[in-house]
């Protein structure tokens, strides 16, 4: 990728702190009461696996009930470990098939060609970016979710080839088609979803006036 295009000046966003935490786990918590009041519980026989599998023939007839569920985090990040782990498994694991799940990036848009900055420099970018492309190339949640957990977990050497490739292989990922997609246009279509995702991030805040809406900072 073309390192002019993301110049990384100093930190510019938080991670996790321990009150933020509590007060995700509270919404999440007020969430999952809310739906297992007016919905069947959703079993999951084995904790370890990610996610169950999407029934087809129900999504699309309750695809409009949905509700926004969205995490922004930063892939070198430590506290991106403990939200994915703590906060996000845990919920999606309960009402994956209640919520439209989104995973958007923090950072800071740059005037200089179009650019972003991230707070953990150009690796951290380039991290965001293939993440965005596993989410864009397989939007089902268990896949791109799963494959970026795998990520997070070695967060310190993103964005390894061989760390990507282990992670693209457990998940049923082709490495080539990330590859294709973060390196597309010379590196400027990544770069384009990655400042769209940041932009997006800035507009979503934690006290939002949307009841239906849950953010994970």
């Amino acid at each position: 990728m073309d390192e002019k295009r993301a110049p990384m000046p100093p930190p510019i966003r938080r991670g996790l702190s321990p009150l933020r935490v509590v007060f995700a786990t509270g919404y999440l918590a007020l969430a999952a009461f809310l739906y297992f009041k007016f919905a069947p519980l959703v079993t999951v026989s084995q904790p370890s696996i990610l996610i169950p599998e999407h029934d087809p023939a129900t999504q699309s007839s309750v695809a409009h009930e949905l509700v926004p569920l969205e995490a922004h985090i930063m892939s070198k990040c430590p506290d991106a470990k403990d939200c994915l782990r703590e906060l996000v498994l845990p919920t999606m694991q309960k009402v994956y098939d209640k919520v439209n799940f989104t995973l958007s990036f923090i950072g800071k848009p740059t005037d200089q060609d179009d650019g972003v900055d991230c707070k953990h420099g150009p690796a951290e970018c380039l991290g965001n970016i293939i993440e965005l492309c596993a989410q864009r190339l397989y939007p089902d949640p268990k896949t791109y979710l799963g494959f970026t957990m795998c990520l997070t977990r070695d967060y310190k050497h993103i964005p390894q080839r061989s760390l990507i490739e282990d992670c693209a292989l457990e998940h049923a990922i082709d490495f080539d088609k990330l590859n294709d997609c973060a390196t597309k246009d010379d590196g400027a279509f990544g770069i384009g979803m990655l400042r769209e995702s940041v932009q997006r991030t800035a507009k979503v805040e934690p006290s939002s006036q949307d009841s239906r809406r849950l953010v994970i900072f």
